[in-house]
């Protein structure tokens, strides 16, 4: 599994890409808009998840 810092750079990635994608496409419905949102939504739950169980292990 990854770890918290890992997954906040790769968080960060995606944020810039989808903000590109959506400057340069100008349609939220367009594939590669969505399918951008779709990973930073896994990455982000993950995020959670890594978070959750750090304080749980506290």
């Amino acid at each position: 599994m990854k770890g918290i810092e890992e997954v906040l750079l790769e968080i960060e990635k995606l944020r810039s890409e989808l903000y590109r994608l959506i400057n340069s496409k100008g349609n939220l419905m367009d594939k590669d808009v969505v399918k951008v949102s779709q990973e930073l939504d896994r990455v982000l739950n993950e995020y959670r998840k890594l978070i959750k169980n750090s304080i749980d292990n506290e």
